[in-house]
């Protein structure tokens, strides 16, 4: 089981748009790439910053993951935070054994056509964190 790298942290967003605007003024640049990720009911905005990227998301419905968190916080934040690794089923079958509650027990497609998986916040401390392999 290999960990490579923080890939992104994930910010909720109740106004994608709005939030592009704030970090092009923070950051100095363009956000470098922009996905709706249907599976997650999400649009998103993707700003490299360093090695890693910063992911805007906003909810495209209401029942969605982003729209749930939003709502229960009552405000945006810091949704998740995603680690690369080099061979996601091989981690999910350690995890496993060990007795981590996820979320994600199969891979599944994410952003940038990456398989992905989630790590229940029960296991982590309470966060949110996502798995996502590298692009081969």
């Amino acid at each position: 089981m290999k960990f490579l790298k923080l890939d992104h942290i994930g910010i909720a967003v109740p106004d994608l748009k709005e939030a592009v605007e704030i970090y092009r003024k923070l950051l100095g640049k363009s956000p470098e790439h922009y996905e709706e990720v249907a599976e997650q009911r999400a649009r998103t905005a993707f700003f490299s910053v360093g090695e890693t990227n910063l992911e805007l998301l906003e909810s495209t419905s209401p029942d969605g993951p982003i729209g749930k968190f939003i709502e229960k916080q009552g405000r945006g934040g810091i949704h998740h935070i995603c680690i690369q690794v080099d061979n996601i089923e091989k981690v999910l079958e350690e995890y496993k054994r060990a007795g981590v509650l996820l979320i994600d027990e199969k891979p599944r497609i994410g952003a940038h056509g990456k398989k992905i998986a989630f790590v229940h916040p029960k296991s982590t401390g309470g966060v949110l964190i996502e798995l996502a392999e590298v692009m081969k």
